[in-house]
Parts: structure tokens; sequence; C-alpha cells
């Protein structure tokens, strides 16, 4: 029997001012289109803005629908647009925030597992990391240099 250990790294910061100004921007663009969010079912609205190589910022937020499994996340929203609008751009950075009607979310909200395996796709289609920068409504950031962070034994098409 062997073991193996996995560890994964994130920068904190505790207020959206300690953010580079460029990551800054992208989050409160983040923030504008989260208020966009159609999410009459789980009051929890997202949204996710990316920067990409050609200097391009693609924005998205959820799109929730009746029959659930029909709906979008915001991050998916963003890259598979992205990906039809620019398919050879690079993403570059992703910044996410999450806010809820019903409580105020006050830690980082990070992608879930279906948001992280369309990243995966795109990081290891581009083979180059994306920073991924994430908060809740109010509160701390955290942000990974890549998404192997948040998925580090990603599915990708080697083991098709």
């Amino acid at each position: 029997m062997k073991e193996i250990n996995i560890t994964t790294s994130f920068t904190i910061f505790d207020t959206l001012n300690e953010l580079p100004t460029e990551i800054q921007d992208l989050m409160y663009q983040a923030i504008e289109v989260r208020k966009k969010a159609y999410a009459p079912y789980s009051k929890f609205k997202v949204g996710a803005a990316l920067l990409l190589d050609n200097g391009k910022v693609i924005l998205g937020s959820n799109q929730e629908n009746a029959a659930y499994p029909s709906g979008l996340c915001a991050e998916r929203t963003a890259i598979f647009y992205a990906g039809s609008t620019y398919p050879e751009a690079k993403i570059l950075k992703m910044a996410i925030t999450a806010a809820s009607d019903i409580n105020q979310t006050t830690a980082p909200i990070p992608p879930c597992g279906s948001c992280r395996q369309s990243i995966a796709e795109y990081e290891i289609k581009q083979d180059t990391p994306i920073e991924i920068y994430f908060m809740g409504e109010i509160g701390e950031i955290y942000k990974s240099s890549s998404l192997k962070n948040l998925l580090p034994l990603m599915f990708d098409k080697k083991f098709l």
C-alpha cells in the first residue's frame, strides 16, 4: 500500500482593495453581472468575469430553470461563451463572486464540481494555468494560481 499527499496553495486577500487593480476591476465586473443572474429558485446568484489574452473580458451569471439540470452556472456560461466566440484566445484570469438573497455570504465560494471540470478542460486545452479569484458577497478573496489547486486529480483527454 502507498499513500500520496496532495498539497494545494491559495493566496488570501482580506478585502477587494488588496487585490491588484486589474483584478479589482475584474471582480467588480463579476459583482455587477452577478446582479443580473436569473436565480428565482435557489436565490443564490453567481457572477463570473474572465480576462482573455486578447484583452477581452467575458461575463457570465448563473441561469436557472424550473427543470433544475437545464440551468447553467456563471462560470460555465462565461467559459463556453469565450470558447465559442474567441476559440483561439487563452483565459488568463477568472473572478467569481456569489451572493444569496437569503443569507449574506461571507466565505469565499469556489466553483462547483461541474465548473471545475469545465475550467480544467480549457486550462488543459490552452496549456496555460488560469488564475482563479473567488469570494462571497463580502469578505476574503481566495486566489488559486491554477485550477489544479481546486481539482488536483483532474480527469482529462489522456484517460480516454
